[in-house]
């Protein structure tokens, strides 16, 4: 007897089992699933930056690291606008999917979203990467390239200019296909993408000798992989997602919810941009002692900090998919559970890299000062991961539900709050203040963030009930209470 099973394709088996991830499955399950692949691809995306300055570092040419560490905030704020249609898409998208379960018409407007947030990120991207050829020179000026480093800087900027759109529209396909539930395939890409980037890493710099153009060049190149696998891997596999431009919209329903979301995401880049920039100026003053520590603790502390964005950022879809459908318990055990595990890893890499703090450190440097200075300022990393880490799943809370206003002041407060605590931190502390200044900030901000949160459980509860008929009466009661 053949069965309705034995009939599926390839393609809706996939789908099925990526839904079922978000939908049914045990909560603990559904978190391996969808937030180990996201901490194992950004970990694979740390070691190819160390490698990638590697490359560059082989060349023996210190101005050639310098354009890398110039360029760096183009590449931020880059990323941020794929984000931007991203993350505020692929909410959306998760919570629509939810939502069909009960009404399935929502399920068509899932087209939509998704041309609107693709096609939307390469515009912007085209505008915005062609505005800066057109600015390159006042461009690398003002991101502070001396004479020794002008060149090469313009090299590199311009080259990762012209491939805006592509990394802009990788980003956003991303967010799209983490949406979906496929967490796996997501990780698949960013490997693939990481691989590409060493194999034309040794072509473009080593072989061909094109220095750091050829680094972004290459970073071109991998990103353009990864656009063709996720656009290849949702026009085979996803039932309601579609590419394609003649969906593309502007209508009000589509445009707010995925700006009003994703915005926030851009200003928490730029911000992040100009708190690196203050806080690089004011240590300065203090020698090249405190810079090296710092470099060094933050590359100790990206570990915990990695595993923990991996559960922050894989929850989202959970989270927006519960959401939409109703299902206030799946809520509930996903944002335990996800709070749960945040805690667990802040607390036992914290604890075993602070007990062996002084071991850890000296592994990489090994000037008795800077080791001094580097336990303090790895401490006073570990706790602000801490509280950044409960802080990134209340924002993915925000961001999951449609919370707007809050999940822009998330995105927002630390960036607002960090620069006038570090200069005063500075003014009365001096050295003392700047290193504590970030740890300070993460833990007003996650004070801020459960404020809002208390505050917002009456318009979540509403907003399940709306999701799902069959319980308002349940979630009106408790919102009462």
């Amino acid at each position: 007897m053949t069965t309705t099973a034995n009939l599926e394709t390839p393609a809706q088996a996939a789908v099925g089992t990526n839904r079922w991830y978000l939908s049914a499955a045990p909560i603990v399950r559904a978190l391996i699933h969808l937030c180990v692949p996201m901490a194992a691809a950004m970990i694979v995306g740390a070691v190819y930056n160390l490698i990638n300055a590697g490359f560059i570092g082989s060349l023996h040419d210190t101005s050639l690291l310098a354009a890398i560490t110039f360029g760096a905030p183009v590449l931020g704020l880059v990323m941020a606008i794929g984000n931007v249609f991203g993350v505020g898409g692929g909410a959306l998208v998760s919570r629509l999917l939810g939502a069909a379960e009960h009404e399935p018409a929502k399920a068509g407007e899932i087209r939509r979203v998704s041309s609107f947030a693709v096609w939307g990120s390469v515009i912007v991207g085209a505008v915005l990467g062609g505005i800066g050829l057109l600015a390159l020179h006042p461009l690398v000026s003002a991101l502070g390239a001396d004479t020794a480093a002008a060149p090469a800087t313009r090299a590199f900027v311009a080259v990762m200019l012209a491939f805006v759109p592509v990394l802009a529209a990788a980003v956003c396909l991303e967010q799209l296909v983490r949406a979906e539930g496929a967490a796996r395939q997501v990780m698949i890409g960013l490997i693939a993408s990481a691989v590409a980037n060493v194999v034309f890493d040794v072509l473009f710099i080593l072989v061909l000798h094109w220095g750091v153009a050829g680094a972004a060049l290459g970073m071109g190149l991998a990103n353009l992989v990864v656009v063709g696998y996720f656009a290849v891997w949702l026009a085979r596999h996803s039932e309601h997602m579609s590419l394609a431009p003649r969906w593309f919209t502007l209508a009000p329903a589509v445009l707010k919810p995925v700006l009003g979301v994703g915005v926030g995401t851009l200003l928490q880049s730029a911000f992040l941009i100009v708190t690196s920039l203050v806080l690089n100026n004011l240590a300065a003053a203090y020698g090249d002692d405190p810079l090296a520590a710092m470099g060094v603790a933050v590359r100790i502390a990206q570990v915990p900090e990695f595993l923990v964005m991996g559960v922050t950022f894989g929850v989202l879809p959970l989270l927006a998919y519960s959401y939409g459908k109703g299902d206030r318990a799946r809520l509930t055990s996903a944002l335990r559970a996800s709070a749960i595990t945040v805690g667990g890893i802040a607390l036992v890499f914290s604890t075993a890299v602070f007990i062996l703090r002084e071991q850890v450190f000296s592994a990489f440097v090994a000037d008795h000062s800077v080791l001094a200075i580097g336990v303090t300022i790895l401490t006073a990393q570990l706790v602000a991961m801490i509280a950044n880490g409960f802080t990134g799943l209340l924002t993915s809370l925000f961001q999951a539900t449609g919370r707007v206003l809050a999940a822009t002041v998330m995105s927002v407060t630390q960036g607002v709050l960090f620069i006038p605590i570090v200069i005063l931190g500075n003014l009365w502390f001096g050295l003392a203040g700047i290193i504590w200044a970030l740890t300070v900030t993460e833990g007003i901000v996650l004070l801020a963030g459960v404020v809002m949160w208390l505050a917002s459980r009456r318009a979540i509860d509403r907003g399940l009930a709306e999701g799902s008929p069959e319980r308002a009466e349940e979630a009106l009661e408790h919102a009462e209470g």
